[in-house]
C-alpha cells in the first residue's frame, strides 16, 4: 500500500525511437515531483503495447539515456508487454458488464459511412483520437458478431460509451493547473480498447498500470489532457484508484514546433555524441540541475 502522504509519479515512454529533449523535460518533471528526498517515489514504465513499432534497442537506449541524465527510479521497470493478463482481465470485467462490443469496420469504411451520412470531409465529427465512430456495429446481434469472428474477420473491441456513462454517472478529476475538471468521455465516442494486433489500447493499459503501480500523481504533456476524460471513466468502471493529474507544458523547438522522435538532431543520443554533458542537456530542456 502507498502511504497516504506519499507522492508516486512515473515516466512512461514508448520504445519506438530515441528520447528527445521533450522527454528530458517530462522525465525530470515527474522525477522532481516524486523526489525521494520529499518522501516520494518515481517509477519507470515502458509502454511497448505497440509490438509493430516497439524495439528492444530503443528500450535499452531509454534506460541508458535516463541513467546518463542522472535519473534513478524505484523498483523494477514495468514493461507493458509482460502484463497482458492484467489488461485481459480488465477487458473481461468490462465484457461482463455488457459494455464492450466487437467492431469489424475498417478505418476506410468508418470514414465512408460518416461521409454517406451527409458530412463534408471538413465537417466530420472528430474526437481527440480521430473521427467519431458512427456506431455501425453497435446494433449487430450476438449471433452476427459470432459469425463474423468465426469467419476470421479482424475486429476491435469498442466501449459502448452511452451505456458506460449511464453505469457510472457524473465524474470528475483534479488537475494541478485546471483544478476540478468534469469528465466528458462522450467526446471520444465508442472508443477502441483493444485490437487483434494491439491487445490493449493506450487508454486501457495506462489506467490499469497507474492503479497497479500505486501512482498517485500522473504527470504528462498537455496534449494528453483530453485522454483523461476516458481514463477517469475506465477508473470508475473498473473500480481503479483515481490519481491526481498535472498536465505540463510541451517543450518546443525554436520555431515553435513540438519535439518529435523524428527530430534526430535533438535526441539525447545525438546530443551526447555531439559532446553535450548531461547538465547541458538538462539546461537545454529548461530543467537545469
Amino acid at each position: 500500500m502507498t502511504p497516504a502522504s506519499q507522492t508516486v509519479t512515473r515516466f512512461a515512454p514508448s520504445p519506438t525511437g530515441f528520447l528527445h529533449l521533450g522527454h528530458v523535460y517530462s522525465a525530470l518533471f515527474a522525477a522532481g515531483l516524486g523526489d525521494a528526498k520529499n518522501g516520494g517515489r518515481f517509477l519507470l514504465r515502458i509502454e511497448d503495447i505497440d509490438a509493430a513499432r516497439a524495439r528492444p534497442e530503443f528500450e535499452a537506449a531509454i534506460i541508458e539515456d535516463l541513467a546518463w541524465l542522472g535519473l534513478t527510479w524505484d523498483g523494477p521497470v514495468r514493461r507493458q508487454s509482460d502484463h497482458m493478463d492484467d489488461y485481459r482481465a480488465a477487458l473481461d470485467e468490462l465484457q461482463s458488464q455488457g459494455l464492450l462490443y466487437s467492431c469489424f469496420c475498417t478505418r476506410k469504411e468508418i470514414r465512408a459511412e460518416i461521409e454517406e451520412s451527409g458530412f463534408a470531409p471538413h465537417d466530420i465529427p472528430q474526437s481527440p483520437d480521430g473521427p467519431v465512430y458512427p456506431g455501425t456495429c453497435r446494433a449487430m446481434t450476438d449471433d452476427e458478431r459470432r459469425q463474423r469472428r468465426a469467419e476470421g474477420t479482424p475486429f476491435a473491441l469498442r466501449l459502448d460509451m452511452e451505456a458506460a456513462i449511464k453505469a457510472v454517472g457524473s465524474l470528475a478529476w483534479t488537475d494541478a493547473d485546471q483544478g476540478e475538471t468534469a469528465a466528458r468521455p462522450e467526446i471520444f465516442g465508442d472508443v477502441v480498447l483493444a485490437r487483434k494486433d494491439t491487445p490493449a489500447s493506450y487508454h486501457l493499459a495506462v489506467s490499469v498500470d497507474d492503479h497497479l503501480q500505486g501512482v498517485t500523481l500522473v504527470t504528462r504533456g498537455e496534449d494528453l489532457f483530453a485522454a483523461t476524460h476516458v481514463h477517469r471513466l475506465l477508473q470508475a468502471l473498473l473500480r481503479l484508484d483515481t490519481p491526481s493529474y498535472h498536465h505540463h507544458k510541451l517543450l518546443t523547438a525554436d520555431g515553435g514546433e513540438r519535439f518529435a522522435k523524428r527530430d534526430k538532431s535533438e535526441t539525447i543520443r545525438a546530443l551526447r555524441e555531439a559532446g553535450k554533458t548531461s547538465a547541458e542537456v538538462r539546461e537545454m530542456a529548461g530543467m537545469a540541475p
